[in-house]
């Protein structure tokens, strides 16, 4: 170990860093494009990304010792996509400053926290359950594209959990690469950018229709599909995490990076259930190294701008999605039991679930925020009515 470290944090903290990537790298550059950015700008949005993530990460994680990791608005990449064209670009900045002023509002005020607390366990945890269902069976569905690769390290993370549990996904991943090298995977024909990103500030202006248009949906997305599902992640791994301070931090960075391109920060939810589970660590109150890890990853692939970007794009889908999935396992098997072992909130966290995994959107709000919803109307509308205590006899003795 280094400074604490061990090596489930720092397998834990790279893989983190590469789905979150990967996953959604390529929705980042088609808001970049639609956006007509020049390409140094592209680079300062890359930086700006990956050092608010890291950053606002090594915040949160080293001062309340939880696996608090942030990440960028995916669903708010994906709006970005469909309603930035036609908008200038100091437009746009000055509606993300707009975004990270109403996170920050958010923070400071508290309201968020309060109605956080009134999200049953059972929901939150089959909610949770939803988002990661995709991954896990993304493992079966990359056996179309790779089924050598996908068979190769189905069979070490067996080995691993039967022999050497702490191990097994670390394991995986090297199997993994060692076979992809080997057999010649990774794509080398693609180029590499060596370039460092520098800063590019861009000089916000204020636009009402752009603020409602473009602000005010960024925000609500950013709240609703992400710092939601972001809370119930440490929630069901066991921590009680400082939801207004969280909110705080990642309003206050969207702010400080919105002129390079940070156009809002959150709570993650996929990625942080990767270092908040036993994977990470047996131990939970040292499970935040991980963090650190990822943290410190984040800022690095943010001042390598396209350069490491390029690297992580190299990987077969197959390689990311399977090592991803089974470092899942554990936490959507534990969430789903901790969803469905109440049996009076069973067909509520069911529908919970269910809701999460169908994918629905509707007025630009993902599925987890509606699954919310149903699962917990559906609670109220099935719970057992409390006997009524019988009235005091009020009779004259």
């Amino acid at each position: 170990m280094i400074f604490g470290l061990k090596l489930s944090h720092l397998v834990a903290g790279f893989i983190a860093v590469l789905l979150g990537y990967t996953s959604s790298v390529a929705i980042i550059f088609q808001a970049i494009d639609v956006l007509g950015a020049s390409q140094a700008q592209a680079n300062s949005w890359m930086l700006a990304l990956g050092l608010g993530m890291g950053i606002s990460g090594l915040i949160l994680s080293l001062r309340y010792r939880m696996p608090i990791l942030t990440a960028w608005s995916t669903p708010g990449a994906a709006l970005l996509v469909i309603s930035l064209d036609g908008v200038p670009v100091n437009e746009a900045i000055g509606a993300f400053v707009f975004c990270g002023l109403l996170l920050t509002l958010t923070g400071l005020t508290g309201w968020f926290e309060k109605l956080s607390h009134l999200i049953p366990d059972a929901i939150g945890n089959a909610m949770l359950a939803g988002i990661l269902f995709q991954f896990g069976l993304g493992i079966f569905a990359s056996t179309e594209d790779n089924l050598p690769l996908v068979a190769v390290m189905g069979a070490v993370y067996l080995a691993g959990r039967r022999l050497l549990p702490r191990f097994a996904i670390p394991a995986v991943l090297l199997a993994g690469c060692l076979f992809c090298a080997v057999t010649g995977a990774f794509d080398s024909g693609a180029a590499v950018d060596l370039s460092l990103a520098r800063p590019v500030f861009v000089m916000p202006a204020l636009s009402l229709p752009v603020l409602i248009g473009v602000g005010l949906p960024l925000f609500i997305v950013t709240m609703a599909s992400q710092n939601t599902p972001g809370i119930v992640t440490l929630r069901a791994a066991g921590y009680v995490p400082p939801v207004s301070a969280c909110v705080t931090v990642t309003g206050v960075t969207t702010l400080l990076l919105a002129p390079f391109g940070g156009y809002a920060f959150n709570l993650a939810a996929i990625t942080a259930a990767i270092c908040a589970g036993p994977e990470a660590d047996d131990d939970p109150d040292t499970r935040y190294r991980a963090v650190v890890v990822a943290g410190l990853l984040y800022c690095f692939v943010g001042l390598m701008g396209a350069a490491v970007i390029s690297l992580f794009l190299i990987a077969p889908k197959a390689l990311v999605v399977t090592v991803a999935g089974l470092a899942l396992l554990n936490t959507i098997g534990t969430s789903l039991h901790a969803a469905l072992a109440a049996p009076e909130r069973r067909e509520a966290a069911l529908v919970t679930f269910m809701t999460t995994v169908s994918g629905i959107g509707f007025l630009g709000i993902g599925a987890p925020f509606w699954a919310l919803l149903l699962g917990i109307g559906t609670g109220a509308v099935l719970a057992p009515r409390r006997a009524r205590a019988p009235a005091p006899d009020r009779r004259p003795a």
